[in-house]
């Protein structure tokens, strides 16, 4: 036993796995734990668009919300303007007062809504948020925004009216004012929502692991089949797995009831090419590194996941972490599923994104293997050892 232990040590290979083990609590640990850091104090990062076509009381609310949320406002002359930037993911909300708010509120009988519109097609905990400001928000502008605005009206309306009395009236129409929340692009269950989170993990770690085995499969054929050859093989075979597995995948989220706004063909086609590219950034810093590229990959796959937007929005995120999501292919493998699963603009901007890092790590990868020796293949050592 003894023996043997000490035999099953030396391995390089089991070394390699007990730092692995060691090192994937280590990294997701320090990412994880820095990357959400402060995440609630980023919620000042969130952005809110404000529509407002009422000149009366709808201005001073308007200016008010403006000026007291905690959040980036915008002031928007156009509605559509608005709901584009919303299904575009420019702003998180569109609260839209509309042009007879005023008139509402001083009509007997009648409510005065403030309608909020909330884009589905976003990370899981986007719309509790959202809803939960869309509460306060109604809930400041009866209790303080529209009994000003309201008092002020009707003493200008009313000189003699006594400003006690005003404030009373002023009061009552406050409570008139209502939420009127709804969603663009709904998405219908939690299985659902947590979709591009899974596709994204899973794809991430399975080209990690289709990679390493690519890698040893190379260093066993050795000098017995060429540089070109083997890379142009390896690559191919990645091609051909990417497009199988997307194929896989795809067929497994329309046959389980998956929500595929844009159809089956898109979202195949889509997850064959993150594929592609998780493959190559994967491959790229095996080829790199070695046996120690599967370190760098082990970062890579936490920080994708803290940063790409799947589980928290990247605007609650540090500048660091949303600065460095830009670079890495999970970012644009997200948006591009929400958009296709859920609803949204194109994908055209992250096609794009993906195959300029698809071919980047792709060039990195040729040039290193032409650079490195290529050591005998194993057979081949102990055919030349026999003869």
């Amino acid at each position: 036993m003894k023996q043997a232990l000490g035999a099953f040590f030396k391995q390089g290979t089991t070394k390699v796995g007990i730092i692995t083990a060691i090192m994937f609590q280590l990294l997701f640990s320090l990412i994880w734990m820095t990357g959400y850091a402060g995440v609630s104090d980023n919620t000042k990062n969130l952005k809110i668009a404000i529509v407002n076509e009422d000149q009366g009381m709808g201005s001073t609310v308007a200016s008010n919300l403006k000026a007291n949320l905690p959040f980036q406002t915008e002031q928007i002359d156009s509605n559509d303007k608005a709901q584009e930037m919303l299904n575009n993911r420019q702003v998180q909300m569109v609260i839209h007062i509309s042009s007879d708010f005023t008139k509402k509120l001083q009509t007997p009988g009648q409510t005065a809504p403030i309608s909020y519109t909330i884009n589905e097609s976003n990370p899981s905990m986007m719309k509790p948020v959202m809803q939960a400001v869309a509460g306060n928000v109604t809930a400041t502008v009866n209790g303080e925004a529209v009994a000003a605005g309201a008092s002020a009206v009707l003493t200008q309306m009313a000189p003699k009216l006594p400003a006690e009395q005003a404030g009373q009236i002023a009061q009552g129409l406050a409570n008139k004012v209502t939420s009127d929340i709804q969603s663009t692009n709904k998405v219908k269950d939690m299985p659902n929502q947590m979709l591009p989170m899974m596709l994204v993990l899973a794809s991430i770690v399975g080209t990690m692991i289709m990679g390493m085995n690519f890698s040893v499969s190379t260093k066993i054929l050795g000098a017995s089949v060429s540089k070109k050859g083997k890379l142009a093989a390896r690559f191919t075979l990645t091609v051909i797995a990417a497009v199988v597995v997307g194929l896989i995948s795809a067929t497994m989220v329309v046959a389980l009831g998956g929500h595929v706004e844009k159809g089956f063909m898109a979202l195949w086609l889509f997850e064959s090419l993150f594929l592609l590219t998780f493959a190559c950034v994967a491959q790229m810093f095996l080829t790199l590194f070695g046996n120690a590229g599967m370190l760098f990959n082990i970062a890579m796959l936490s920080l994708q996941l803290v940063s790409s937007g799947a589980i928290v929005p990247r605007e609650l995120l540090s500048n660091f972490y949303h600065s460095l999501s830009n670079f890495f292919p999970a970012t644009y493998a997200v948006n591009g599923l929400m958009n296709i699963l859920f609803g949204g603009p194109g994908v055209t901007k992250e096609v794009s994104s993906l195959l300029l890092i698809a071919v980047i790590a792709l060039a990195i990868d040729c040039v290193v293997v032409f650079m490195k020796k290529v050591k005998a293949a194993p057979a081949a050592r102990q055919l030349s050892q026999i003869a």
